[in-house]
């Protein structure tokens, strides 16, 4: 591992999956071509075998790199029974919200037997992002980096690594996670657990009958390595450490932020986090673990277990070293916080800074044009009289925004939006503030019903927004990571309690807020951001857990098309999937 990204001869042997084709300016970017075959594929991991959903027979799937100001056309051909679709998590997708990927939100999602080429333009982002599968559990399997370099002659704000490696985080269940989510919602229960975590697709020597599935970083002394850190792990916030090591965060979201050093990271479901990894300057004469395992704030079941890698140092040829056999050298373990250490969650995320400097600077929205406060979290829905539920008190587990539990149409958002036919398909009346305020993080309101709907949010063109996410003690407090796909956004505050817009307001950040896609919703705590509403479209925001996006603690937010032709949506391709 530990390849070059900008080495061409590598790229282009390690990619042999897809056709590069560069067009001669790099003013504008090139064109990369990409093909995904969508195949079925048998896999082993921790001595089970069985058939997953998986991208030209990967798993995980096949890094996509490219540069700032790159066009990507991504044709995606569906060989499996199972509808598809993909979502290119954190690419803006400006006017090009077709690409997006949400099924039944900007398209309906790829048949079997059928395709559909993805374009779209890299504008304005450079760092790391992920792709994944975006309808049902297909993403457990379903999964892969994308890897953005700055534009040619563009240097990165920090010192350039000796080399940079993708490290993505998933979960492995033993059965099949259609069948898992399946039987939950039937039951109305929550969903068996997974069996394992994974180090780009391995789970380490800590399981049962991995030791030769097993990540292995090998580097050099007196190197600095970029790690590409990503967690496509379905439902569970994860820390991350490497023993005996120093990380020093340069990048989240693919926004570059202010340096800093810690020993152990947080990463939530749909978040990346690029950091340096400066090896020792000499050759150590140890081995060491890098470890990942669940932060939990829930009240439900969840996997306990421990995701390993080992950082390996080559030993200089013609050395002593170079005798002792690896396995005889001592091995380090990380000492990673505590499962529920929430205090340490709230100040490494305190830490995040965006650079703001001339090239890179955090453009907060000063004014805001219209305010909502959500709430989130978890609720019920009524068993049906012929059935015995096994959710709360008998019922069935819901999650709403704002007490809606966001029913999914049967046709795409995005083309009713488009063509001007949304009556059936949704309503645009989702609630600004809760209909019925309560004390949100006190003692529970005794009725927990949510009410279900296909209602949006409708935003003139260029609307600032700022947006105020709270998170409930219904059926217990929890963290919630919430992405919002088309847009990036400034965290400019957050705290634990009920948010007070008398006092809390003063203490926002709007010099160098993080910026980024996906945030976490304190446990019992709210966040607040902001947003320009610039880019018109359909555009989904959920919890990137993927039960409680099932159980609808989603929803979705149009953005109009502006007055001139670079502030409106471009029309549908020929090419795409109907329902």
């Amino acid at each position: 591992m530990g390849v070059s990204l900008l080495s061409s001869p590598t790229i282009l042997g390690f990619f042999s999956f897809f056709t590069f084709c560069l067009l001669a300016d790099t003013v504008l970017g090139v064109t990369r071509h990409y093909k995904f075959d969508i195949k079925l594929h048998n896999v082993t991991r921790l001595c089970h075998t069985k058939s997953i959903v998986s991208v030209n027979g990967q798993f995980p799937g096949p890094r996509i790199v490219a540069r700032e100001g790159d066009r990507l056309l991504i044709k995606v051909v569906n060989h499996v029974p199972n509808n598809i679709s993909i979502h290119w998590h954190g690419i803006r997708q400006i006017r090009s919200g077709w690409a997006d990927g949400p099924a039944y939100v900007t398209q309906c999602p790829i048949q079997t037997g059928q395709s559909y080429v993805y374009n779209f333009t890299i504008i304005g982002q450079r760092g790391t992002l992920f792709w994944h599968a975006h309808i049902s559990w297909q993403r457990a399997t379903v999964y892969g980096p994308i890897v953005i370099l700055p534009k040619r002659g563009v240097p990165y704000p920090f010192a350039k690594p000796y080399k940079e490696v993708p490290i993505i985080f998933g979960e492995w269940f033993n059965a099949d996670p259609e069948a898992v989510i399946s039987q939950a919602l039937q039951t109305g229960g929550g969903p068996n657990v997974s069996d394992a975590y994974t180090i780009n697709g391995l789970p380490g020597p800590l399981y049962n009958c991995s030791s030769k599935d097993t990540f292995k970083l090998k580097v050099k002394p007196g190197k600095a390595y970029l790690l590409r850190l990503i967690n496509a792990v379905l439902n569970d916030e994860l820390f991350f450490s490497i023993a005996n090591h120093t990380l020093t965060v340069v990048d989240v979201d693919a926004i570059y932020v202010k340096p800093f050093e810690t020993e152990s990271l947080l990463i939530a479901p749909g978040q990346t986090t690029n950091v340096i990894l400066k090896t020792k300057p000499s050759y150590p004469n140890a081995t060491f673990f890098m470890t990942a395992r669940p932060y939990v704030t829930g009240q439900g079941t969840f996997d306990n277990s421990t995701a390993s890698g080992i950082l390996e140092y080559e030993s200089p040829p013609n050395s002593l070293h170079s005798s002792i056999s690896i396995k005889n050298l001592p091995l380090f373990e990380p000492t990673l916080p505590a499962l529920n250490d929430t205090s340490f969650a709230t100040n490494f995320t305190s830490k995040l800074r965006s650079l703001d400097s001339a090239q890179y600077p955090a453009n907060v929205p000063r004014k805001v044009d219209k305010h909502f406060f959500f709430t989130v979290g978890l609720g019920t829905n009524p068993c049906q009289h012929d059935q015995t539920c096994q959710g709360p008190n008998g019922t069935k587990f819901a999650a709403s925004i704002n007490n809606v539990s966001f029913a999914m149409p049967t046709i795409a958002l995005l083309q009713a939006h488009f063509l001007g036919q949304s009556n059936g398909v949704y309503t645009p009346d989702f609630p600004r503030s809760p209909i019925i305020p309560f004390n949100y993080t006190g003692t529970p309101p005794n009725n927990t019903m949510v009410r279900n709907g296909t209602n949006v949010v409708v935003l003139p063109f260029n609307t600032s927004v700022e947006l105020v996410m709270q998170d409930t003690s219904i059926l217990g407090a929890e963290s919630h990571p919430l992405h919002l796909h088309g847009f990036n956004f400034f965290v400019i505050g957050q705290g634990f309690g009920n948010f007070d817009p008398n006092k809390d307001t003063a203490k926002f950040n709007l010099i160098d807020p993080i910026e980024r896609n996906t945030v976490g919703v304190p446990s019992g705590g709210w966040i607040a951001i902001r947003f320009l509403a610039d880019n018109p479209g359909v555009w989904f925001m959920h919890c990137h857990l993927e039960v409680h996006t099932s159980w609808g603690l989603k929803m979705a937010w149009i953005v109009l098309d502006g007055e001139f032709p670079d502030q409106k949506l471009q029309p549908p391709p020929e090419d795409l999937p109907k329902c």
